[in-house]
This record gives C-alpha cells, structure tokens and sequence, in this order.
C-alpha cells in the first residue's frame, strides 16, 4: 500500500533558535531511549525527532504547560510528554493542545473515563470484540483488529466498547516504537445487523473521531474494514463527515475480497479467519496484557478527580466531544439513515 507522506512542520521555538546557543541537556536518570537505530532513523525523517535535542524539546514543552496551563493535572514525565511531541512531528504549540485535548476528552466523557481498568471491563474482553494481532504489519505497526458481531446490545451499552478500545491505545502507546509506527486497524463487520448499526449515531460518531483525531496521541496509519455489509454505507456515511481528508483517505474497504486485503496486511502476519497463516485468532494473549496492567490504569484512571482545571474550564473540546446530549440521536433518525443504503 502507498502511504500518503505526512508533511513536515518545523517547531516555531526550535526555528528560531541556534543549536549553538543551547546544549543539549544532559538526559536524566528517568527516561532511557528504547528505539533501535533505525526507529531513530525513521523519527529523524518522518517526525521531526533529534536525538541530540530530544530532552530540550521536552524540556520545552514542560516549560509551556507550567507557563501557560500551571493548573493543569498531568503529567510532566520525559516519556509521557514524548508522546504528544512524537504525535504532532515535535511542534511545541501544538503538542501542548493535543495534551490539553487529551485530558479534556477524559472530563467531558466521564462514562467512558472514569473507572477505566481491565477489571471492570472483562466482559467485552472476552467477548472477542477487540484483539491486538500477534505480528506488526511490515512497517512496525501493531493491528488493532475489531470484531463488533460479537457485541450484544443487551449485555452491556456501546460505550463499554468504547472505553476497552481506549484501554487498548492506551496500553498500546506505552510502547516507543508505537508511537513512532503509528498503528493498523482491522474491522471486521460481517454479521453486523441493522439494529446492531444503529446503536452508532451521530453523537458517539462524533465523539470518538473526536478522541481519536485530536485528543489522543496515536498515529492512524490505515483502516481496513472487511466483510463490511451494505449496511456499511450507512455507517460510513454518519462517520466521513467528521473524519480530516488525511484520515478518511487511509480508510479501505475490501467487502470479503481477502486478496485485496492481503496487498496491505500480508498472509503472515493474519489469522486463518482473514487468510492468514498465523493460526486460528486468539484473544487470551493480549487480554492478558491488558489484564497485568491493572494497577497502572488504577493509578492513572480511579484516583479521586481533582478540582476542574482552570485551563480546561476555559478551553473548549475538540470538535464533537461536546457533553451536550444530542437532540436528534434517537435510534429512528439513525435507522432512517442506514435504511437508506438498501
């Protein structure tokens, strides 16, 4: 698959500086790099990252949080700030609003955020509905494959779907590499019903596109959507309006041609069930990941909230994470939509 290339923003602070005017500070005990020469290589090329002025550039950015969100409740770790600067090609402006995103998605969600651990969330895990694939695809990135025909509405809302596929990116974007990869997802909808479609309005459209594009710091390199039913068309209709360009143009639908889907994701990397040579799909070994992070996400996610932040007060939430109900989500408007596709 061509890959379209992400062009390169330079950091307005680092532009106008010398890098014979300021050393490099010298790393501190806290943060060791775990990249290999060539994912330094490829975040020299692709995101902006030099090794020599990475701690500066973190530095930087700390600096701006302190400066200009001093009430803000996050953290200011090396490894965590990395994540947004790697996010946004080490752009100190806007690195700094992905991070304000980041937390203001959580608040304004707080069905999906609050309580997040794997604990409170092993019924959808062993659902099926989610998996992360054994094998990267070629270029490093981990395939986070969905399987909602294994949701049943009456077991539990569509939202704890939601929030065990950010537990999932969550655990995923620990990993260096990742967040220079950037990852894959494979969503299988076969099966997927009318009814089973509906419960995927415009409101929760909005919301999660909203996380995913401008509230967290991941990198969608490609979307593969299999066995989608003309359903599909539906459903993809409520979702492109909210997508950037960039992002709606790694989206490919294959149907059931698993040719088609193999020109992208290789035969060795997939499961028998999408014509791979893998083996059968198995969810018990990235459940268990998942389930020996219990106490990092208690940490980070069950802890008593802290008074609202200023800057998020005064802030408002990417595009579509308003917590404002929706006024025309019924489940008949979104039918009305889907049947439209037959």
């Amino acid at each position: 698959m061509s890959e379209e290339s992400d062009s390169l923003r330079t950091s307005p602070s680092v532009a106008s500086l010398s890098e014979n005017e300021l050393p490099p500070p010298s790393a501190p005990a806290g943060y060791v790099c775990s990249l290999t020469e060539d994912l330094v290589a490829k975040a020299r090329e692709e995101l902006q990252e030099k090794p020599e002025w990475r701690l500066r550039d973190v530095q930087a950015l700390r600096d701006m949080v302190r400066k200009e969100c001093p009430h803000l409740s996050t953290s200011l770790e090396d490894a965590f700030l990395l994540r947004f600067l790697r996010a946004r090609k080490f752009d100190y402006d806007r690195a700094l609003q992905l991070l304000i995103n980041y937390h203001s998605c959580r608040r304004s969600w707080p069905e999906v955020f609050n309580d997040l651990r794997p604990s409170a969330l092993k019924e959808v895990l062993a659902s099926g509905f989610l998996t992360v694939l054994p094998h990267t695809d070629p270029r490093g990135c981990p395939v986070l494959c969905l399987r909602p025909d294994r949701w049943i509405p009456s077991n539990y809302p569509i939202t704890e779907n939601i929030r065990a596929i950010y537990l999932t990116l969550e655990k995923l974007i620990q990993s260096e590499e990742t967040q220079v990869n950037g990852i894959v997802i494979l969503a299988d909808y076969k099966g997927v019903s009318l009814s089973k479609a509906s419960h995927f309005g415009p409101f929760i459209a909005k919301k999660v596109i909203g996380i995913l594009q401008d509230g967290f710091p991941i990198r969608i390199k490609a979307v593969h959507v299999v066995n989608e039913p003309r359903i599909f068309k539906g459903i993809f209709a409520i979702i492109k309006p909210f997508l950037k360009e960039k992002i709606a143009n790694r989206f490919f639908l294959h149907g059931s041609d698993l040719n088609s889907l193999h020109t992208n994701l290789p035969r060795n990397i997939l499961p028998r069930e999408y014509g791979g040579t893998a083996g059968e799909l198995d969810i018990t070994a990235w459940n268990a990941v998942l389930l020996a992070s219990e106490e990092d996400f208690v940490r980070e996610f069950c802890q008593p909230s802290p008074p609202c932040d200023s800057i998020l007060g005064q802030a408002l939430p990417p595009e579509g994470l308003s917590s404002e109900a929706p006024c025309d989500d019924s489940v008949r408007a979104v039918k009305s939509q889907l049947y439209s596709c037959y």
